[in-house]
């Protein structure tokens, strides 16, 4: 990472984001291999090799559920922020319309009260 995206708009951000990133894979992982190691524990029947395989294959498949999951919650968060944005947006319209209609009354108002 660069000094400049640093300490640039978002680029302090953008770096913890990474490092929870980078933390929250790692932490999967070990949960991973620690929930894989537990599963081929009950199977004492499996040679060493075959212990291994199933338990990469086990760790793999995890962060893989893990990802899709990450990245459904990500789209989801997405499409909130458009709609909490839009919403926004309609509030601020309507604000500005009652301000402008609250104007018009009071100047209309007072003209007609000027005109006595």
């Amino acid at each position: 990472m660069s000094t400049a995206g640093a300490t640039g708009p978002g680029g302090v951000t953008a770096g913890i984001n990474r490092i929870e990133g980078y933390l929250l894979l790692h932490r999967e992982r070990d949960t991973a291999r620690e929930r894989a190691r537990r599963f081929t524990g009950r199977l004492d029947w499996l040679t060493s090799a075959q212990r291994a395989e199933v338990e990469r294959l086990y760790v793999q498949d995890q962060l893989t559920v893990t990802e899709q999951n990450l990245r459904q919650v990500a789209r989801r968060c997405e499409e909130l922020r458009a709609e909490y944005q839009e919403v926004y947006r309609a509030l601020r319209r309507r604000l500005l319309l009652a301000s402008l209609l609250g104007g018009l009354v009071l100047a209309v108002t007072a003209a007609a009260l000027a005109g006595r």
